[in-house]
């Protein structure tokens, strides 16, 4: 029995705050590129990615965003943290297991994720040593560099790795660094059976709603 590594996502999984981040860049495409989208139009192209990446994709698509787009969506998210944000319910009941390393790799930058951590007061389990950031890679998810530089860091391999992840992009990276991906559906922009398909057909295993089941899951798993 290997002793396990647990990678956490953040947004969608550690707290609800995916759709939060989506909805600011919804509203302001479809102010200033007159697109009509909707969120799941939104979810489809940017979700789950660094900001980094939504630029590249945007740009694939024609929509041309300046710095200033971006610099304001940080503002505005930033905002909404202070505003306040929520534990993903029960998810503490797992970060307090001893028999487990645990770290976060997420497609925000650091700064950005340490004002979450201690919007949702979890920074007694996460500090500098076992958060990563897209801004330590050079490609963001769905690429598995963010996840392999939290394996190696943290000392494991990657076969010994969960991650829990929400997102597509995310799920594809953890899958592309040989490490057991658990989909958390439980977030407001996975309550649908379009999105949820998309992960059945990653030929993910372990897809669950709530936290009591994916502690369970783990404890298979090891």
């Amino acid at each position: 029995m290997n002793k396990k590594l647990i990678i956490w996502d953040f947004d969608g999984v550690i707290a609800d705050t995916e759709k939060l981040w989506l909805q600011v860049r919804l509203e302001k495409l479809n102010k200033e590129f007159n697109l009509n989208w909707d969120m799941e139009t939104t979810n489809k192209y940017i979700g789950g990615m660094a900001d980094k990446n939504k630029r590249e994709v945007l740009n694939g698509l024609g929509i041309i965003t300046d710095d200033l787009f971006w610099e304001e969506t940080f503002k505005t998210d930033i905002n909404k943290i202070h505003s306040g944000i929520c534990l993903t319910e029960n998810i503490e009941d797992i970060f307090k297991l001893k028999e487990y390393k645990q770290c976060i790799a997420t497609g925000g930058i650091y700064s950005k994720t340490e004002l979450k951590i201690k919007a949702v007061g979890i920074e007694k389990y996460f500090n500098r040593e076992n958060v990563f950031t897209v801004d330590m890679v050079e490609k963001g998810k769905p690429e598995p560099d963010l996840f392999l530089l939290a394996a190696k860091t943290m000392g494991y391999k990657p076969e010994n790795c969960i991650v829990i992840e929400d997102s597509i992009v995310g799920l594809i990276a953890a899958i592309k660094a040989n490490m057991t991906p658990i989909a958390f559906v439980g977030s407001e922009i996975c309550q649908n059976d379009t999105y949820r398909n998309k992960i059945r057909n990653l030929d993910v295993k372990y897809v669950f709603d709530n936290m009591k089941d994916v502690k369970k899951a783990i404890s298979i798993l090891s």
